[in-house]
């Protein structure tokens, strides 16, 4: 809201405002329409965030905004509101993200691919564990976010894409049906990466990380976010990636991508003299909270590590090195094949 500033005191104002009208009345007058995305809790009484924050502007610059001058989301007058010491929640819950669709899909897999109901103990489980999952930001959650009716029909949406399910499926989305493929395909494998990500949850491992918006291409692992974020942590470990270079060099290796070979000094001089990033190579279903070995990490530029973690399943270092080798021998006969002098038999047209 780049209009003017508005101040905690102004928002008060406009909730007493709110208060003195009525929710339509309040909105009749300035031109707004209920919330749709975020609400102000305050006093144990819900307000539309966007309304709030627009008339707050009145107080604070001498006149409302009108509702096409400002946005109601996380980026505009919700995060406004938030910053000035409101409470902002959701008025509807988040989407489902990968992490919480793979501890659905384990339940629904232990269950024989059936539904479950909001009073099984399972459920009612795994309600209280998404809900201690550090994904979604407060504002996110209003107060059905993740609860067992939501769980048990979030099983609905699942099982109902089953290839054995006969009757008619549900909405859902596209997710859900990515991840039970997955589960299909691979089940013992991603059971593996339920495990793990329950527990990490229930030891608090993943509490610090901070989750990461998504990235602009499809940087991406099938295992979810959490866990992505546990193997970045390690990858980003300044002092695992030192031991890790330091014992390179004290066994005379260069410091060359186990990749593609690049040599961060060989081109930058200096200003690439011992540098190179670490990958670890454990997958990570495996990779619980044990101590990282150091040959439980490559070294590798950061243009491999790019590719290695782009599109999921992701490659060994080796075996992005054997796909790197394998394009520059198709270039060669493409080049050689190109180079050959054309036979004489080849440049005659054939006669009509």
């Amino acid at each position: 809201m780049r209009k003017g500033a508005i101040s905690r005191d102004g928002v008060l104002k406009a909730l007493t405002e709110y208060d003195e009208l009525g929710q339509d009345g309040f909105l009749s007058k300035y031109g707004y329409k209920p919330a749709t995305g975020y609400v102000l809790l305050h006093e144990e009484r819900t307000y539309d965030s966007k309304a709030i924050a627009g008339v707050a502007h009145k107080f604070d610059q001498g006149r409302a905004l009108k509702p096409d001058e400002l946005s109601g989301g996380r980026s505009h007058a919700a995060r406004w509101l938030a910053r000035l010491g409101f409470t902002i929640r959701s008025s509807r819950s988040p989407d489902w993200t990968r992490d919480e669709i793979i501890l659905a899909c384990d339940l629904a897999m232990a269950n024989g691919w059936k539904r479950l109901e909001f009073d099984d103990p399972r459920v009612i489980e795994l309600s209280a564990l998404l809900q201690a999952m550090p994904i979604h930001p407060e504002e996110l959650r209003n107060e059905l976010f993740r609860n067992p009716n939501g769980v048990a029909r979030k099983t609905v949406d699942i099982t109902c894409r089953h290839p054995n399910y006969t009757g008619k499926p549900t909405n859902g989305n596209v997710l859900d049906v990515e991840v039970m493929n997955d589960f299909l395909a691979r089940p013992t494998e991603m059971v593996k990466v339920a495990l793990r990500i329950r527990q990490g949850l229930v030891a608090g491992e993943f509490q610090e990380l901070s989750p990461e918006a998504e990235e602009e291409d499809d940087f991406s692992a099938p295992e979810g976010r959490l866990l992505l974020g546990r193997h970045r942590s390690r990858e980003r470990n300044k002092a695992l990636r030192k031991k890790k270079i330091d014992a390179a060099l004290s066994q005379g290796r260069q410091l060359a991508c186990e990749s593609c070979g690049f040599d961060f000094e060989q081109i930058y001089g200096d200003r690439g003299r011992g540098y190179i990033e670490c990958h670890h190579v454990v997958p990570l279903h495996e990779a619980g909270e044990g101590r990282t070995r150091l040959s439980d990490l490559a070294l590798i530029c950061a243009n491999c590590h790019r590719m290695i973690h782009r599109r999921a399943p992701w490659p060994t270092p080796g075996e992005l090195r054997a796909s790197i080798e394998q394009k520059h021998a198709d270039d060669r006969r493409a080049a050689a094949a190109l180079a050959r002098p054309r036979r004489a038999a080849d440049d005659q047209m054939p006669n009509p």
